[in-house]
């Protein structure tokens, strides 16, 4: 298989020890300007990648924190199109990997090709669609790969050996691991079966497997990294921004570098790319 430009560097940072640190963020939310903000912030306060949440009616994998800002930007007609233009304009300052998150319906509705390739063109280097069964993602993932961008995995704290072993092997730049059956929300405790799940998608691949759907801020994501290779945070800032409306880059950029130190110690930033 072509290397892909995000799996080289999560597969870097994975060798050299490091825990990753992926938070997301809602398109165009709180609003085009604030949220381009917010990903030059993220890049600035350690993150290993960002992740970019796509404006869906549907959003079936989202709790009500994501949802609700989801929908406020729909109401002010955001447009896949519009998310693509706000990303390309910052992805340059944002210094980090940027991996989109949508659903299926957006991809097919555009055309499978057209989608990646404009994705591609606003720079993204990854893809996550939670709502596509491994098992139907082949072609998707093919011609991904194609356009330069990777197909994650994603796997669940119930999902059954075999179809683990699968994911595993055919996902790229990492592996989504949910810690909950449930949708995203940031949780006081994580799913207590990760480590056997962390196990078995180890042993089928050597992509870094990152926690997400209920981290909640600095001690949850060093709980968790303690069984993954790293941790995905949105409901947390999601919340952070709308309690911090007069500067939400600052307060997320804090969250951020807190939960930076904890899971890497003091040197974390001195450590961080620029």
């Amino acid at each position: 298989m072509k290397p892909l430009e995000l799996e080289t560097a999560l597969l870097r940072i994975k060798e050299a020890g490091r825990k990753a640190l992926v938070p997301y963020f809602m398109g165009l939310w709180p609003d085009r300007a604030a949220f381009q903000e917010l990903l030059a912030a993220a890049g600035r306060s350690g993150a290993t990648a960002v992740e970019v949440g796509l404006p869906f009616t549907d959003p079936v994998a989202d709790g009500p924190s994501i949802q609700a800002a989801g929908q406020a930007v729909l109401d002010r007609g955001a447009t896949a199109e519009r998310v693509f233009d706000a990303v390309a304009e910052v992805a340059p300052a944002c210094r980090a990997p940027l991996v989109l998150m949508t659903y299926a319906n957006p991809v097919l509705r555009a055309g499978a090709s057209r989608f990646l390739a404009r994705a591609a063109d606003a720079g993204f280097q990854g893809l996550i669609v939670p709502d596509l069964p491994s098992i139907e993602a082949h072609d998707l993932r093919q011609q991904a790969s194609l356009a330069g961008l990777a197909l994650v995995g994603m796997a669940a704290p119930n999902t059954p050996a075999h179809r683990l072993e699968r994911i595993a092997r055919s996902a790229r730049g990492f592996v989504y691991l949910v810690s909950v059956t449930g949708v995203t929300g940031a949780r006081a405790n994580l799913a207590v079966e990760l480590d056997g799940v962390v196990a078995g998608l180890r042993r089928a691949t050597d992509l870094p497997v990152y926690v997400g759907f209920g981290v909640s801020g600095p001690e949850a994501a060093r709980r968790a990294a303690r069984q993954a290779d790293g941790v995905i945070v949105g409901s947390a800032l999601i919340d952070r921004v709308r309690s911090n409306g007069r500067a939400p880059a600052d307060a997320v950029g804090q969250l951020l570098r807190d939960m930076r130190v904890a899971l890497d110690g003091e040197r974390a930033l001195e450590r961080s790319p620029s």
